[in-house]
């Protein structure tokens, strides 16, 4: 069952989707809270709980998605029919959330973020399934979701760059004209790179073929599996990072760091993650995925108070400092995901189930939850300190966001150090692992035997 090294070509196809989709996802988290918050005048509040229940709602749908895409292949195999599925479910509710008529109201935000996430959950959840077993080899699981994740935070930069252009050129309904561009660009990129995918890249057959399981056997990974409970755990708390820094990112950047032009640092940020990630699936090479993660944990949560020294209005000082945060992009994210091919590895072996989609819909689910609650938490806090975008804020005002911007990514990071360290499953463990499903394998189908 030995593979050979997927081409880099056929890597390249594989991880094109993950461009629109994060495009959508960027817009998601930090332009479409603000927009709907100030220029559709939802307020602050009402905004932060319609996303917090919208991606609470992933809590039903991921689980249920994992399910449904493990039990239910076709002919095409597990994975790729789920997601082209997802295209037109996306593209609907990407053109109804991203290009609203004022005013609009609180059920139409919420009624279209509920189908979008629904579109965005078939979509990301089996794209990651899908990578996860294109190859058992620990390392080489690195470089696939290097790869998919790669192409996540170039998918970024390149939808930031209508932003840009816009709050350059614009002269006037900026908000409107900025996430419109970038809606239009997920509409139509999507299909494209989806069709691309699902040509060029083949699916490969499981050692363990899935059967019918009671629901309660379904459940008892988040019971037993210590490994899993780590990872999702530590995810968790990425996730809340991320999604709290995202929902502040625009007035930090305008209120705080008084920079005219905030998609810019955006910009760099996220080119400065790209650069990041050969270096971070290297580093897996050398000191395993874990080790790894502690590592980009302990970096994130040490420099992220170098923002308190950025003077206002200085765009070099702010530039040179979001670069190195740029670790934070993509690195951590690549990581979580090899270590869960793995850990499905093990569940594999004591289970002789293959359920991937459902290991990975359990870190979305996880991940979601911390930045659903992320959001409404933020927004909910910076309400109480009296921050009001788009009005005269107290000095206290500012302060107080900009202590929270700072604070919540160093708590999270500690907090995802100290969760996996001396974590128990690294290079030599699942390789005993994969040893062992394949000899199990030989044993049950001897067809696998001349694979």
């Amino acid at each position: 069952m030995a593979q050979d090294r997927i081409p880099t070509w056929q890597l390249a196809a594989f991880a094109g989707p993950a461009v629109p989709m994060a495009a959508m996802g960027l817009p998601i988290s930090v332009y479409l809270p603000q927009f709907y918050a100030e220029s559709m005048g939802l307020g602050l509040a009402t905004v932060g709980t319609i996303f917090m229940i919208a991606r609470l709602w992933d809590v039903i749908t991921d689980p249920m998605m994992g399910i449904i895409s493990d039990r239910f292949p076709s002919r095409w195999g597990r994975r790729r029919h789920w997601i082209v599925a997802s295209v037109p479910i996306m593209l609907l509710s990407a053109y109804m959330v991203f290009m609203p008529s004022a005013p609009t109201s609180s059920f139409y935000l919420f009624g279209w973020m509920f189908v979008l996430y629904i579109g965005f959950t078939m979509a990301s959840l089996n794209h990651m399934a899908w990578g996860a077993e294109l190859h058992e080899d620990y390392d080489q699981r690195s470089r696939i979701m290097g790869f998919r994740e790669g192409f996540v935070i170039l998918g970024v930069p390149i939808v930031l760059l209508l932003p840009v252009a816009i709050e350059y050129f614009a002269e006037t309904n900026v908000d409107a004209e900025r996430v419109a561009a970038m809606g239009w660009f997920v509409i139509i990129l999507l299909p494209i790179t989806v069709a691309i995918a699902v040509w060029k890249v083949p699916e490969f057959r499981a050692l363990s073929q899935n059967q019918e399981m009671p629901l309660r056997e379904m459940a008892r990974p988040l019971l037993i599996n210590r490994p899993l409970q780590r990872v999702v755990c530590a995810d968790f708390l990425s996730g809340f990072s991320g999604a709290a820094l995202g929902s502040m990112f625009l007035f930090q950047a305008t209120y705080v760091l008084q920079i005219g032009i905030p998609s810019v640092l955006l910009l760099i940020y996220f080119f400065a993650g790209l650069g990041f990630v050969p270096v971070v699936v290297k580093l897996s090479y050398r000191l395993g995925k874990h080790q790894a993660l502690i590592a980009a944990a302990l970096f994130n949560a040490l420099m992220v108070p170098t923002l308190f020294l950025i003077p206002p209005g200085n765009f070099y000082a702010a530039a040179a400092v979001f670069t190195f945060l740029g670790v934070n992009v993509g690195s951590v994210t690549i990581l979580y995901r090899s270590i869960l091919a793995d850990v499905a590895d093990v569940d594999e072996l004591e289970t002789g189930h293959r359920r991937t989609g459902l290991f990975y819909a359990l870190m979305t689910l996880t991940s979601k939850t911390g930045g659903a609650i992320a959001v409404g938490v933020v927004f909910w806090t910076l309400s109480l300190i009296g921050f009001v975008p788009g009005a005269e804020n107290t000095e206290a005002a500012i302060t107080g966001l900009s202590i929270v911007f700072v604070a919540t990514p160093m708590i999270c990071n500690f907090g995802v150090a100290a969760i996996m360290w001396g974590f128990p499953l690294g290079k030599e463990a699942q390789e005993e692992v994969r040893r062992q499903l394949e000899e199990r394998a030989k044993v049950q189908d001897p067809a696998v035997s001349a694979d």
